[in-house]
């Protein structure tokens, strides 16, 4: 068993700064809520300014505070696919506050596709920019401080559906499977660097990106259920975790099952629904 993750203090002596995209709402804001009531400084990220704010003041509330202080809590509207900018955001922070001890690349998007349609190739590009080429843009910058001080986590939020192809999500299914391996060839790169790379993989969450499903989610949870559970593991420095814990036998029972049945069952699961298109 690996030794718990130890998130030492920044180096002005603060409390502990975790950075989360996504954080405008669902799993993101959940997360934050959660590194808030312990009491962490935050980096919320997000390309919705309005929605930003809602979270942190939800956070500093979590905090016992009335007001959103900017030492505390850092918002910062960025868009992920912007790669160069990102990166001059992640300098700017590195210089004022330093390298967090926890950077979360949770920020995603799913959209249903049907390949059979030429205009939802620009879908699937979409898809796969935010949710595995912004993880790893999100990551990056943050690598190199890391693993100067020796310590620090880098999560990335992954997903069930990266396991075996789901009828719809042939975006969304390619994205997540792109970064379960990306996070992996990290993890190795970086093995004996002091700097956990940890890939979350939540199943069915009750968010916005799983209200419309047309079909059925099984062990469906609460946002802040998964972000408690989710920061155990990261705690714990657990080099991947499916959340909740029955959709990891479900998903390690879809990774072995055999084509033959695989695709009759899933064919009569239903599928995601293409993005509307206007």
């Amino acid at each position: 068993m690996q030794a718990p993750t130890r998130h030492p203090q920044s180096r002005s002596g603060h409390a502990p700064i975790a950075l989360v995209t996504g954080a405008s709402s669902g799993i993101g804001a959940a997360l934050a809520r959660a590194y808030a009531g312990r009491g962490w400084r935050l980096v919320l990220v997000g390309r919705r300014p309005d929605a930003l704010q809602d979270t942190a003041l939800a956070c500093a509330r979590a905090q016992g505070r009335r007001e959103v202080e900017p030492d505390r809590i850092r918002v910062l509207a960025a868009d992920l696919q912007q790669t160069a900018a990102w990166c001059e955001h992640a300098g700017a922070l590195l210089h004022a506050w330093g390298c967090p001890q926890v950077v979360v690349a949770n920020a995603g998007i799913s959209q249903g596709v049907d390949l059979s349609h030429q205009e939802d190739l620009a879908h699937a590009r979409e898809v796969m920019d935010i949710n595995w080429l912004g993880a790893l843009a999100t990551l990056s910058p943050f690598i190199a401080p890391m693993r100067a001080r020796g310590s620090g986590a880098l999560v990335g939020i992954a997903s069930v559906a990266g396991v075996r192809g789901l009828p719809g999500h042939a975006a969304y299914s390619a994205s997540k499977a792109a970064l379960i391996s990306s996070l992996e060839s990290l993890r190795v790169e970086l093995r004996g660097s002091g700097v956990k790379v940890l890939t979350l993989s939540p199943g069915y969450i009750a968010t916005p990106m799983t209200a419309g499903n047309p079909f059925p989610m099984p062990f469906i949870i609460e946002p802040d259920d998964f972000a408690r559970r989710a920061l155990r593991a990261i705690d714990a420095g657990r080099a991947y975790a499916t959340i909740p814990w029955p959709m990891a036998a479900a998903s390690k029972l879809l990774h072995v099952l055999p084509r033959a049945w695989y695709d009759p069952i899933l064919a009569g699961q239903g599928r995601k629904p293409r993005k509307s298109r206007t």
